[in-house]
């Protein structure tokens, strides 16, 4: 069986498609975790927020940022306020995942940047990229990621950023699988749209912790 990297074999969405007949849901009620009853935030959040994105835009201003410092920057922060570190919840980094696939049943294999577990089930797959890289290139990669999942019965939730941008995802291979995209949360508008981006993650958090 032919074994290749990820990153090499998925690269357009109409690659992740065509290599797991994974589509893109139109049903409205699929992913309603991004927008609906989303929890209030402190103001102490706020503020941590509000450091965030001050730091972002501080060092962005420089140039371009590497994966690492975004990842310094931005995502440990965010994970951190999401309650993420704690329990029940278990974070690991840069794991390794394989994934066959469905047309020519051929395995492919990568590395997630951050994974959320709860109880051995995946909650959300974080892809970090540098701030030069537009987001969605990373969509289709995360996509794979996603299902590689070793719950295929439950959905799996991603969040792709650049430390500037944020999209949420959610995947279900039950019955068939299929996917839906949030809007893209930007740090350039001056309201902090990480409060938002804040307010999902907690909401994925506290939705597969109570089901």
């Amino acid at each position: 069986m032919v074994q290749t990297a990820i990153t090499q074999t998925i690269k357009t969405i109409n690659e992740a498609h065509a290599k797991f007949n994974l589509q893109q849901t139109a049903e409205e009620e699929f992913f309603t975790e991004w927008f609906e009853s989303l929890p209030q935030l402190t103001q102490q959040e706020q503020t941590a927020l509000d450091q965030i994105r001050y730091r972002y835009r501080y060092h962005r201003a420089d140039g371009p940022l590497a994966e690492g410092a975004v990842n310094l920057i931005v995502v440990s922060r965010l994970l951190e306020l999401a309650g993420f570190y704690d329990s029940p919840f278990k974070l690991q980094a840069e794991v390794a995942v394989e994934v066959t696939t469905v047309v020519e049943d051929e395995i492919l294999r990568g590395r997630i940047d951050f994974l959320v577990v709860l109880e051995q089930f995946w909650v959300v797959v974080l892809e970090a990229k540098h701030t030069d890289l537009n987001i969605e290139l990373a969509i289709p990669q995360t996509l794979a990621y996603m299902m590689a999942s070793p719950h295929p019965d439950r959905p799996v939730y991603g969040m792709v950023t650049n430390g500037g941008m944020f999209a949420f995802l959610k995947l279900s291979q039950q019955p068939t699988p299929q996917y839906d995209i949030s809007d893209v949360f930007s740090l350039l508008p001056s309201r902090n749209q990480l409060y938002p981006v804040l307010q999902i993650l907690k909401q994925v958090g506290q939705s597969i912790s109570q089901g």
